[in-house]
């Protein structure tokens, strides 16, 4: 599963530096747009050609607001079709996938069995697309900022079309038709849904609702490979996935035109972005007085009345306290983080040197794994734990259901975690809730921790990814964003290529037994959690601390000298 989750595409904060105090107010504060581009500016600097934003105020609200509704759309149909593998593996298996290149010699004894073979294969096409859905976001990231939201969704109208025919013809083509497929249709999720991301600045007052439905579609869209089975099973299996695949590129069709027909070539302007858009100095302030002439004036009279159009358009977009508001809410959630800004007066380099950043990566490759792998493994795992294919069937096909759910259910509840609770406290629930999930995962001859574990599981993925994501916008700050947390979400992608490793322990090394692999998974999760728990504990008691003696200086007249956050 991809971390592309956001909560906000830009804060009115400022970003801390050595002679600022975490409490200090500016007037002159401006909102930081977050940076998806994984390149620091000096690697990455920004081309000539470089599409320009446009203000929301300047297109007519009925097709900002058609722009929105459709992008929702398109994203259930494309953003993370991927992460039903759990739904389509079945189909897959009685298609015949893998069939050929898993005969098994009947006199070989040390060959492993033909369902394991073909197991252990379409496991390995999963897992590729889940560590190409991650290390995706690092190419997304630095395509939008450079040549707008079109280009991007271009690109991923492109992979899903070629996903889909290599999965239609995969018995006709001279490689793993079924990988390569998989692996384009992950690729495509990214850039149609990270580049939907800017849609939220075409109404800036109800930003957060439209994330909110960008991300509920993105879980949502697991489910079009559960709707697919359901018709396939309807059909006497008649409905077959080359079939399927072959109707499915309607859904890149479409995209192609909705993006020429509808959709902007570049990205809406940030509410910072429109507020210095006001701000900027008009050429009749500029020049004297004396030296305007009759056409000089004419034209700075045309000027202003634009000016005065501009800032009309955008106090009607914006209200008029917006700004305001967001700036208190966003100071009210920084303090109750209570890291908030330790790390944002850094370079990129020193933030990932940093134990902040090493904590959060090893936790986060450990909890990716595992998330995917439970994804790859669930009906094997269960018919194992209940001793029964039949039960671990229904526990499938319930997990089927509640993964998409989970993810849309669980939208307005992590946000209001997030916002009212320390990140300790965040990061000691995902550790618990974490470690709960894997004691779940262990226990045998049990329907209620089976259906117990799904229920938990499918609401901890969201809130974990959105987690990571907001502890790497409060410690890092937007600044490095993507540099940072792009780091985070392609080292944890590329070693999520482990799990053919711990597949083969299942099914080999263990003869189908799960519990041995869970537990070493839930073990390792529980160590490195404990020790970032610890760590961020220690250094927020010292952050306050430092925090109240700031304080207690400025009560008492004193200087308001200078502190450096140490990492």
């Amino acid at each position: 599963m991809s971390l592309n989750r956001v909560s906000s595409l830009e804060t009115f904060a400022p970003l801390l530096t050595e002679n600022r105090s975490r409490r200090s107010s500016d007037a002159s504060t401006r909102a930081r747009k977050i940076s998806f581009n994984p390149l620091p500016p000096s690697w990455d600097p920004p081309a000539l050609e470089q599409i320009q934003a446009v203000g929301a105020f300047e297109v007519p609200r009925w097709k900002r607001t058609l722009q929105v509704v459709v992008a929702v759309i398109y994203c259930l149909f494309a953003a993370g079709i991927v992460f039903g593998y759990a739904a389509i593996k079945p189909v897959l298996k009685r298609e015949g996938a893998y069939q050929d290149v898993c005969r098994v010699d009947p006199n070989d004894e040390d060959a492993i069995s033909e369902d394991t073979c073909v197991e252990i294969h379409l496991n390995l096409m999963f897992t590729t697309a889940a560590v190409a859905t991650n290390v995706a976001a690092l190419p997304v990231g630095a395509i939008l900022d450079r040549y707008g939201p079109r280009v991007c969704s271009l690109l991923g109208a492109f992979f899903l079309a070629i996903g889909a025919l290599f999965m239609s013809f995969e018995n006709k083509l001279p490689f793993d038709g079924l990988l390569f497929g998989y692996l384009f249709l992950a690729l495509g999720g990214p850039f149609t849904y990270i580049s939907s991301f800017q849609l939220s600045n075409a109404f800036p007052k109800n930003s957060g609702l439209i994330l909110a439905l960008l991300t509920g579609a993105f879980d949502a869209s697991s489910a079009l490979f559960l709707i697919y089975r359901v018709i396939y099973e309807q059909t006497n299996e008649t409905f077959g996935h080359q079939s399927f695949f072959l109707a499915y590129l309607v859904v890149p069709a479409a995209i192609v035109v909705i993006q020429f027909v509808l959709m902007p070539a570049q990205s809406y302007k940030t509410v910072g972005e429109l507020v210095e858009e006001i701000e900027e100095p008009i050429t009749a302030d500029l020049e004297p007085y004396d030296q305007i002439d009759e056409e000089t004036a004419l034209l700075h009279e045309e000027e202003r009345q634009h000016r005065a159009e501009v800032v009309s358009g955008i106090q009607e977009l914006l209200g008029t306290t917006k700004a305001d508001k967001q700036a208190r809410k966003e100071e009210r959630k920084n303090e109750i983080s209570g890291v908030w800004g330790v790390m944002h007066a850094y370079t990129a380099w020193e933030q990932i040197k940093s134990p902040w950043f090493i904590l959060i990566c090893l936790f986060t490759v450990v909890q990716m794994t595992r998330i995917n792998y439970f994804v790859a493994t669930i009906r094997v795992q269960y018919a194992a734990l209940l001793s029964s294919p039949a039960l671990a069937e229904r526990v499938n096909d319930f997990f089927d259901l509640a993964l998409p759910l989970g993810g849309i259910l669980s939208i307005p509840f992590i946000g209001a975690i997030l916002d009212r609770t320390s990140t300790l406290t965040v990061l000691t629930t995902l550790v618990a809730t974490a470690t709960t999930i894997g004691i779940l995962g262990i226990i045998t001859h049990s329907m209620l921790a089976a259906y117990a574990n799904v229920c938990l599981f499918v609401l901890y993925r969201p809130f974990y990814y959105t987690a990571v994501s907001d502890y790497s916008a409060k410690v890092f700050g937007f600044r490095t964003f993507g540099t940072v947390y792009g780091t985070i979400i392609c080292f944890a992608g590329l070693l999520n290529f482990s799990q053919s490793g711990l597949d083969y322990l299942l099914h080999e090394t263990f003869n189908g037994d799960p519990v041995p692999v869970n537990v070493g998974l839930m073990a390792a999760g529980l160590v490195i959690g404990v020790v970032m728990v610890m760590f961020v504990g220690v250094k927020a008691r010292g952050i306050k601390r430092k925090l109240l003696e700031e304080e207690a200086r400025g009560a008492f007249g004193g200087s308001h000298g200078t502190r450096e956050w140490t990492n």
